[in-house]
Formats: C-alpha cells, sequence, structure tokens
C-alpha cells in the first residue's frame, strides 16, 4: 500500500517519470484496442463476405442482362432483365463417381426451381435437378449425363460440353466444325444457346484437341477454371423468359 502511494507521488513529481507512465498506459489501451479491433474484424469476416457475395451477385446480375457486349465497360442499368442471380452455398459436394450431385441450402422457400443454372466466379458448376423446400440438388457439369452447349470465346464456333468420367480437372467439349480456328490456349465460354446460361460464363481453357475418327469434328479437353472439388459459393441463374421459350418452341414442335 506503502510502495503504490509513493509510486503515485513519484509520478505526480517527476515529469519524466510522467511522461513513461503515461507512455506506458497508452501503449497498453493501445494494443488493447488493436486487439479488440482485429478481433473484432475476425468475427466481422463472415458478414463481411456475405455482403461480397450480394455484391458480386448484384453486378453479375447487370453484366449478363446487359445488352452491350460482355467485355464492355458501359452497361445499361434500364434494360430488361431476362436473368436473375441469387446466391447459395454448397453443403454436399461429390467428384469422385461418374454421376457426381451437388446439395445447396436454398430451395422451394428461396424461388429455386429445376433446370436452374448454377455458377461460380470462375465458372460453370451445373444445373438444377430435384428441389425441396429448404434444399436443391445440382447435376454438376462432372456428371456423365449432362449436356451444355458452350462455344470458342474468340469465335461463334460451339459444341456440346461433356465428361468423359476421368479427371475432375478436365470436361470435353464435342461436335465443333473442324474448319474452327480452334487452338491450345483458347478460352470456352458458354454459347447462350440453351435457356439455362446466358452467353458468355467461363469454363476453362484448351488443353489438347483432336479429329473423331470420321475427321469431321473435334473432340477437345478443357482445363476447368473451378477447381471442382473445392467450391462453396455459387449463384442460381433463373432465366425470367423461360416459360415463354419453352412454349414457344413447343408450339413449333406440336
Amino acid at each position: 500500500m506503502l510502495f503504490s502511494i509513493s509510486l503515485i507521488f513519484t509520478i505526480q513529481s517527476h515529469s519524466y517519470h510522467k511522461s513513461k507512465f503515461i507512455n506506458s498506459a497508452n501503449f497498453l489501451s493501445g494494443g488493447l484496442y488493436n486487439t479488440i479491433n482485429n478481433t473484432s474484424q475476425y468475427l466481422n469476416l463472415k458478414s463481411q463476405n456475405k455482403l461480397l457475395v450480394e455484391e458480386n451477385n448484384t453486378l453479375k446480375s447487370i453484366l449478363y442482362n446487359s445488352e452491350t457486349a460482355i467485355d464492355s465497360v458501359i452497361l445499361d442499368s434500364t434494360t430488361a432483365k431476362t436473368y436473375k442471380f441469387s446466391t447459395a452455398n454448397i453443403i454436399k459436394n461429390s467428384y469422385s463417381g461418374t454421376d457426381n450431385i451437388l446439395l445447396l441450402n436454398k430451395g422451394k422457400n428461396d424461388s429455386i426451381k429445376q433446370d436452374f443454372g448454377v455458377v461460380t466466379t470462375k465458372g460453370i458448376v451445373g444445373i438444377i435437378d430435384r428441389v425441396s423446400s429448404n434444399y436443391a440438388t445440382v447435376i454438376s457439369i462432372l456428371n456423365t449425363t449432362n449436356k451444355i452447349s458452350a462455344q470458342l470465346k474468340k469465335t461463334n464456333h460451339f459444341g456440346s460440353l461433356v465428361w468423359n468420367g476421368n479427371s475432375p480437372n478436365i470436361i470435353q467439349l464435342i461436335d465443333v466444325e473442324k474448319i474452327a480456328p480452334v487452338a491450345k490456349g483458347d478460352t470456352i465460354i458458354t454459347s447462350g444457346r440453351s435457356s439455362i446460361f446466358p452467353k458468355g460464363i467461363p469454363i476453362g481453357t484448351i488443353k489438347d484437341f483432336e479429329l473423331d475418327a470420321a475427321e469431321n469434328y473435334y473432340e477437345i479437353n478443357i482445363a476447368l477454371f473451378n477447381d471442382m472439388t473445392n467450391i462453396e459459393h455459387v449463384y442460381i441463374i433463373e432465366n425470367r423468359d423461360i416459360l415463354e421459350i419453352n412454349n414457344l418452341l413447343n408450339e413449333n414442335n406440336e
């Protein structure tokens, strides 16, 4: 007790000791606030990440609904939006089989329906198959039953995206006519020729290619942009005109 009292008097009567004490106190309080701030930032990562996903969602919605080219910086926000983007998380992912399925934490209660497209910021993931109240299954692009229209980014030559069941990093593009200027390293994107995906969503780059047995079409191996073994956040794509398109196609088939 006497030591504490004498220490106080010493600090008050000597400017040097007083300044050292204040600096030490500031150091301790500053360190404490810094620790609290760092902890707060760490605990806030989840909510900040959610905000970033939502912002990306808005930007994608504008991008793929623009009347201008995908690479253009001029975006018309007044354009009627054909595609609606919403966010979801993958809670189960398979990639080691031949008919791989993913499970999402969104369902009918979130207005998710069959045949909606699923992508990430890096590229295509698959197509919604079955939907319950709160969950949905996705037929992965790593599924031998899947077939999606895709094309060369530098031209309009297109084919069908399939998977041979081998590597989870490599997918195949078939039925590309041999007149197409195919080259190693070329980028492959969605063609927009289906009612599921808009044109221009990235898929991957050409790893190698060869002509088929009849030498009429290319069979192309594509290195995926997405690491299908390590995905969590996805975007679900709804084509708001799909009912009108399907009705028109059904009328033509009758």
